[in-house]
């Protein structure tokens, strides 16, 4: 049998990754940090979970039903965007906290674009945005983990529930004797149930780069901005700021790894990447520095989100033979 020569449209190079097994991995990536999670708060940041992530299968599955699209709630991108949703979420958020989180963030966040791969905004992102603009008592009201006296670090006392986290007592000039490194990165803290515990998250993180999912170039210039920042412009002058303190509280380093590389909403190009870590890190360190809001993760990444396209407009690379 002869050889047949096949002429085709690009890409000619394949491989066996697809964006269903890639989404499957970002799952499996985020495992660490659920169970930590639940283990910290827990049952009812299990229940939180499970309800974010049926409720945006569900609306996934209705929403593309009505729009007589196909069917794709298997490929991974709606458990994503429901597991993202709760993890940034409350533990003792109330039941319909993050059904109606998961619904605006796959019907808004991203079925109304069109679904997947032509979203402009992170979908989970947009669902938190959402819920903290309609009910902020419920998303800035965080239980004490119950896991705090376990361990090497002694339990994190604080005067009330809605001051739980580091960054609001930080905000509120509250001590934080009893908040060490050591209970920042073990997650015994108060906060959302995703984002407390650094150890686990960064074994996820350490996971998607092992399989060449992610790159360096975002997240590490995110972190590496608000720590800098937040230390040139310290609370005592300039270069008084405690850096390390900042990178491992609020949703930074779930943030940076899990949602500022998304594939759709981040730039195609290495510099385009640094400038959108960059860009997000100053944005961050901003809000938490001097914004009427503790934390600025969402909104900085949001931001930067809608300023992709222009990013990638003037890093595009060079065209091979074409003078620019």
């Amino acid at each position: 049998m002869k050889n047949k020569l096949v002429v085709s449209v690009s890409p000619h190079l394949h491989n066996n990754e697809s964006v269903s097994k890639i989404m499957w991995m970002v799952v499996l990536s985020l495992i660490p940090a659920g169970f930590a999670g639940v283990f910290i708060f827990g049952a009812s940041a299990l229940r939180v979970i499970v309800l974010g992530i049926v409720s945006a299968l569900f609306a996934e599955v209705v929403l593309q039903v009505i729009t007589k699209r196909k069917i794709s709630v298997l490929d991974g991108s709606a458990f994503i965007t429901g597991l993202l949703l709760a993890y940034n979420l409350p533990p003792n958020a109330p039941f319909w906290l993050p059904i109606i989180g998961s619904f605006f963030s796959i019907a808004i966040g991203k079925q109304i674009f069109g679904g997947l791969g032509q979203n402009i905004f992170n979908p989970a992102l947009a669902g938190r945005v959402f819920l903290m603009a309609s009910w902020p008592k419920y998303m800035t009201t965080f239980a004490v983990p119950l896991r705090a006296g376990i361990g090497l670090v002694k339990p994190i006392a604080y005067d009330a529930i809605t001051s739980a986290t580091p960054l609001t007592a930080l905000r509120e000039g509250k001590i934080l004797e009893h908040i060490s490194y050591l209970n920042l990165f073990l997650g015994k803290r108060g906060g959302c149930i995703g984002e407390v515990c650094i150890l686990a998250l960064l074994l996820g993180a350490a996971f998607l780069f092992i399989k060449g999912y992610i790159s360096w170039h975002i997240p590490l210039t995110y972190i590496l901005t608000v720590g800098a920042f937040t230390y040139i412009f310290g609370p005592h002058g300039l270069l008084s700021g405690d850096w390390l303190f900042h990178i491992l509280s609020g949703g930074l380093i779930l943030g940076a790894f899990f949602m500022a590389t998304d594939y759709v909403t981040s730039p195609l190009t290495r510099k385009g990447q640094l400038v959108f870590g960059i860009g997000c890190g100053i944005i961050n360190a901003v809000i938490r520095l001097w914004g009427g809001y503790p934390e600025g993760v969402s909104y900085a990444i949001l931001m930067m989100n809608a300023a992709t396209p222009i990013i990638d407009r003037y890093t595009k690379n060079r065209i091979y033979g074409i003078k620019v």
